[in-house]
Order: structure tokens, then C-alpha cells, then sequence
């Protein structure tokens, strides 16, 4: 089994190397250089045609690569502890403020990256005027997990899970092209603060 990775700022590759340091597993890493183009390459888009890290390419050839479904794949082997929730309750509500993560707080930071920031300043059809609109969408979006964390130490549940690690990496993304936390959301600051002291967030 071969994970083929991307350093950080690359927030995808980051979380499955977060998901699996919190289950023990070692993974065979193989870096890809997304500065380099590598993930461009010949010999990677015959990997994952999309052209984007993280993939894993199992034994037998399979090859995953979209990060949750990685992810899901690595919970199904080795499903201690269980970071996609046991029971139907658990497992829906982590299900659930995944897809928020992914649908208020991933797309307006997206939308940031892709058009603003220098780094991908050669790509074809950048708007700027677009880019800049998405800043403030960024954080009301990091407002409403800030209301959402009140009272709680975990996002979906009373245990640390993937929607946690989903909001980490997509919140130390935001940072990275510069829109932090800010100073008065002290529920996410909190819970980033816990989160990031686990040994699995410097992966």
C-alpha cells in the first residue's frame, strides 16, 4: 500500500495523514510536489486522472482517492477507535457536520485560494473580484461553528471524529492564505486550541 502525499499547506493529503496517526497506522508514503506539478505528471494522472493528492494505491492495485473515502477505507480495517461514530445516531451526526464542514466553511476558503492568493496566480480563469467577495463568507462561516462548538468539546459528538478533523485542516487552510480566527470566536478558538495539541495534527 502506497499513500501518495503532499506536504502541507495541502490540506486533503493532511487529513488522512491526521485520520491515520489517530488509529496507529503507518503509512508508505510517496510525496507528490504540487509546486513541482508533479501531480500533473503522466505517471500520476494514470494514478488519479483529477490530477489531485492525496491517492492510495492498494496491494492489489486498487486505487482511492478522494481523502474522506481514503479515510473510510482506513476505518473499515482498522476500526479502532471509530472516527466515523459507532451506531446509527453517532454515525449520522458525524456524517452531518462533515458535510457542513465541507459545504458552508470549504467552498467560500476555495473560492478565496483559487482566485486571490499568489500561489495560484497562473491558473487560467482566476476572478479577483470573486476571490475578495468570498472573504467575509469565510468568516461567517467560521461564526457559525463558533456558535456551534458553545458548550461542546468536539464538533459532532462527545469524541474526536472526522468532522473534527475536517474543520482543523480546512481552518489551518484559511489561515494559511490569511484569514484567521478571529479574536472573538472563543468557542472555535478553544476547540482549535485542544485539537491541535493532539500528537495526531502535527502528521
Amino acid at each position: 500500500m502506497i499513500f501518495y502525499d503532499s506536504p502541507n499547506p495541502a490540506p486533503n493529503p493532511r487529513r488522512v495523514r491526521i485520520f491515520a496517526a489517530e488509529k496507529g497506522i503507518e503509512l508508505r508514503s510517496q510525496p507528490v510536489s504540487i509546486v513541482k506539478r508533479e501531480h500533473k505528471s503522466p505517471e500520476y494522472l494514470a494514478l488519479n486522472p483529477r490530477g489531485q493528492t492525496p491517492a492510495l494505491q492498494l496491494d492489489d492495485g486498487t486505487v482511492i482517492t478522494e481523502s474522506v473515502a481514503t479515510c473510510r477505507y482506513l476505518e473499515a480495517v482498522h476500526p479502532d477507535p471509530p472516527l466515523f461514530g459507532i451506531g446509527a445516531v453517532e454515525q449520522a451526526l458525524i456524517e452531518m457536520w462533515s458535510r457542513r464542514v465541507e459545504m458552508i466553511l470549504m467552498p467560500p476558503v476555495g473560492a478565496v485560494w483559487v482566485n486571490t492568493h499568489q500561489f495560484t496566480a497562473a491558473l487560467p480563469g482566476r476572478n479577483m473580484d470573486w476571490g475578495e467577495a468570498n472573504r467575509p463568507r469565510v468568516d461567517d462561516a467560521l461564526r457559525f461553528f463558533d456558535t456551534s462548538l458553545e458548550g461542546r468539546t468536539f464538533l459532532a459528538t462527545d469524541h474526536y471524529s472526522i468532522a473534527d478533523i475536517l474543520l482543523l485542516t480546512t481552518v489551518d487552510f484559511a489561515a494559511f492564505i490569511g484569514i484567521g480566527i478571529a479574536e472573538d470566536l472563543n468557542n472555535l478558538r478553544a476547540w482549535h486550541a485542544r485539537v491541535t495539541a493532539r500528537p495526531s495534527a502535527a502528521a
